[in-house]
């Protein structure tokens, strides 16, 4: 193996195909157009067989010719290959047939699908010889950056949006990062960033380092595929921020098709999004495949990205596939957060239940039929985003430790009329 390429060939222009070193560097000098890793699937194919996978350690670099980096892992070593639950009790209460739940809720170390991709951009930082690195982020990335830095000895500086749920700001601040809060909405900070990228030099993750850092989301589209025994779903619901990791989960099915790892079939991509952000979602309904952007305004604050960077690919890959998007309201949020805790004991952050609440409504809709399969990506844990759940999932009832008064209570709970 090249030890400066690995199985990476070149970074290429999603729209001219010109071909770039493979440096810190995500934009085309000739169309603006973003890049994207090439690789060599002739060499892969010789070494990634579903036998060779099958005997690597159960983390998302069991798919390590497929990732980005020259050499072997240096951040982020233990992340990935999160549970695929089979959800029989969702899937009776959404009315299909067979429904799974892609966990990334439980990834290390940070609870969020974010660790794959920041592993994949930290390793490949120091591999181009960056000590510090940064990024711009909603809070889930800021929380892996500031993680996964810590770990591998770097320094970083996360950059947020100033009304971010508390408990992604304290998820940040006790790795040591340096947090910068931002009064103004994404879109500001992440503008901001590039300004600062350009002159300090810095490896943030998802500016310079984009391209690398972007195909770590694959790694969840190779899990579900080999946990579902080397098969890609019929359905496959994603929710979309910038559509990054829909379009990656649509290329990991792809790249599998390609080397024989899967039976290549025909799959369906949908993605997920909230009303009060849903600039992707909208144009999909309304058939167009080019979005406005919007000024967000919704509690699922991960995906509050109201000009998302890869919206056009999205659109494009849900077109491909025979997918669908849809979009739900604060209040349809909370009800997928309490539907998937209920039924499965997953408690997912509010964009888990954007997910459930955009199935919920493909499948009444007949856009997933009943009768077929899906896996609904549930990419954060719901600890993080308590304040969207206060005074809405009941409440605690305190007695004196009397085992009479406790009885009282049941019998009053049964005299108590049945809600509608």
């Amino acid at each position: 193996m090249d030890k400066h390429e690995g199985f990476m060939k070149a970074l290429k222009c999603r729209e001219c195909g010109r071909e770039y070193p493979l440096s810190a560097t995500h934009v085309c000098e000739f169309d603006f157009g973003p890049l994207e890793v090439a690789y060599d699937y002739d060499r892969i194919k010789q070494s990634l067989t579903r036998a060779a996978i099958e005997s690597r350690p159960r983390t998302m670099w069991r798919y390590r010719e497929l990732l980005p980096i020259a050499g072997e892992p240096t951040v982020g070593c233990q992340v990935g290959y999160t549970p695929l639950v089979k959800a029989d009790r969702l899937a009776k209460c959404l009315g299909i047939r067979e429904l799974w739940i892609k966990n990334d809720a439980v990834n290390y170390p940070t609870l969020s699908f974010k660790d794959r991709v920041v592993s994949v951009a930290l390793s490949r930082s120091q591999e181009l010889g960056f000590k510090t690195v940064a990024c711009a982020s909603t809070g889930n990335l800021a929380n892996s950056v500031a993680a996964n830095a810590a770990a591998a000895g770097l320094k970083s500086y996360v950059f947020i949006p100033s009304d971010l749920e508390l408990g992604k700001v304290v998820n940040s601040l006790v790795y040591g990062a340096n947090v910068i809060s931002i009064k103004g909405h994404y879109d500001e900070v992440n503008r901001l960033c590039a300004e600062i990228a350009g002159k300090f030099g810095w490896a943030f993750v998802n500016v310079n380092m984009r391209p690398y850092y972007a195909e770590g989301s694959k790694s969840m589209g190779f899990e579900i595929c080999e946990q579902l025994g080397w098969r890609t779903p019929q359905h496959t619901v994603v929710p979309m921020a910038s559509g990054s990791l829909l379009t990656k989960i649509h290329k990991s099915y792809q790249e599998f098709a390609k080397l024989g790892l899967i039976t290549d079939s025909a799959w369906h991509i949908h993605g997920a999004q909230a009303t009060g952000c849903n600039p992707i979602s909208s144009a999909e309904k309304a058939g167009m495949d080019f979005f406005k952007p919007v000024k967000p305004n919704t509690i699922a604050k991960s995906l509050a990205i109201g000009t998302p960077a890869d919206g056009f690919y999205a659109l494009k890959v849900m077109k491909e596939t025979g997918g669908h998007a849809d979009d739900v309201t604060d209040d349809e949020v909370r009800d997928g957060i309490r539907l998937l805790a209920e039924c499965e004991g997953i408690f997912a952050e509010t964009a888990g239940g954007v997910t459930v609440g955009v199935a919920k409504k493909l499948i009444a809709s007949g856009k997933i039929p009943a009768g077929d399969s899906a896996v609904l990506c549930i990419t954060g844990n719901g600890l993080k985003t308590l304040e969207a759940m206060v005074g809405h999932v009941g409440q605690t009832r305190e007695i004196r430790p009397s085992l009479r008064e406790f009885e009282s209570m049941l019998k009053d709970e049964e005299k108590a009329p049945v809600a509608a």
